[in-house]
C-alpha cells in the first residue's frame, strides 16, 4: 500500500484563516481635491509629489466653460456632492477645493462649510488658502501678483489677498479665458513672466492659478531672483500635507516645501 502523503498543514492553515492585512498604499493619509471641469494640471501635478504613503483622490465639480468670477461662484452648488464622491466608504483625512480663483469668487469660509458637508470627517481647506496660508508661513508681507486670468479675476484675488492683510504692489494677468489655454502657458514663459513682474520691494512672487505649470519651474525662479516665489500647486500640496500631519520635507519645489 502506498503510504498517504502528509497533509501540507501550512497551506491547510494558511488557507483556514483570514488574509493578512496591512494600512495599504496609503497608510499615512488620503487627501481629497474637487477640481474645476476642464482642469488639466492639478491631479499630476499632485499624484507626482505625494510621498510616499500618502494617496491623492479626484473628482471634479460643475460650472460653465468660461473662467469668470461669475461662472466660478457656481461651482458652489456641487462642491459638497463633488466631495462626497470621493472614496465614500473609506473617508479622508483632508479635503480641498483645488482652484484658486473658485475660492475667491466661492469665499473661503463658504467653500469650507461646502465641502464639511461632503466630507464631514475631512479637514476642509481650499487652494487659495493654502496660498494664503503659505504667504504667512514665509513671512510676506510685499508682494506681486501674476496669474492668467482677466483683470475683473485679478482683482477679486487682489481683494482677497488684501483682505488677508498683504500688501500687492502690482498685479498681472495674461487676459486668459479658459482653462484650456491656461494649461498650455510654456513654464519657460512662467519663467520669463515671473522675472518681468518682480518687483524690488517685494518679499516674495505669487504665481496663482493651479492650471499653470509653475510647479516645474518655481525653485528655478526662486534661485533666478534670489526671493522666495509662491505657485498655487506648490502652496495647495503644502498645505494638504501639513493639514493631514505629513511633514516630509521635498526638495526641488521651492522653500515652502523644502523649509517649512
Amino acid at each position: 500500500m502506498t503510504p498517504r502523503t502528509p497533509p501540507d498543514t501550512f497551506a491547510e492553515a494558511l488557507l483556514s484563516s483570514p488574509p493578512r492585512l496591512d494600512g495599504g498604499r496609503h497608510d499615512r493619509a488620503r487627501i481629497g481635491f474637487v477640481l474645476i471641469p476642464n482642469e488639466q494640471t492639478i491631479e499630476e501635478d499632485m499624484i507626482r509629489h505625494m510621498p510616499t504613503g500618502v494617496g491623492a483622490f479626484f473628482a471634479r465639480a460643475t460650472m460653465p466653460r468660461e473662467i469668470s468670477t461669475e461662472s466660478l461662484a457656481q461651482v458652489r452648488g456641487s462642491l459638497a456632492g463633488a466631495a462626497q464622491r470621493i472614496l465614500p466608504d473609506d473617508g479622508l483625512d483632508v479635503i480641498c477645493f483645488a482652484c484658486t480663483s473658485g475660492t475667491v469668487a466661492v469665499g473661503e469660509q463658504q467653500t469650507c462649510e461646502e465641502l464639511t458637508k461632503g466630507v464631514p470627517g475631512a479637514t476642509p481647506t481650499s487652494l487659495a488658502g493654502g496660498v494664503r496660508k503659505a504667504l504667512a508661513a514665509i513671512g510676506a508681507k510685499k508682494i506681486v501678483l501674476g496669474s492668467p486670468y482677466t483683470d475683473a479675476l485679478n482683482t477679486a484675488v487682489v481683494d482677497y489677498l488684501t483682505g488677508a492683510g498683504l500688501e500687492v504692489l502690482s498685479a498681472h494677468g495674461m487676459g486668459l479665458h479658459y482653462d484650456t489655454e491656461m494649461v498650455r502657458v510654456a513654464p519657460e514663459y512662467i519663467k520669463d513672466y515671473a522675472r518681468a513682474i518682480d518687483h524690488p520691494d517685494a518679499d516674495a512672487v505669487l504665481l496663482s492659478c493651479g492650471a499653470l505649470r509653475s510647479l516645474e519651474v518655481v525653485d528655478e525662479i526662486e534661485q533666478s531672483l534670489g526671493k522666495p516665489v509662491i505657485c498655487s500647486n506648490q502652496a495647495m500640496l503644502w498645505d494638504c500635507l501639513r493639514l493631514a500631519g505629513v511633514n516630509d520635507k521635498l526638495p526641488g519645489l521651492g522653500r515652502l516645501l523644502r523649509d517649512f
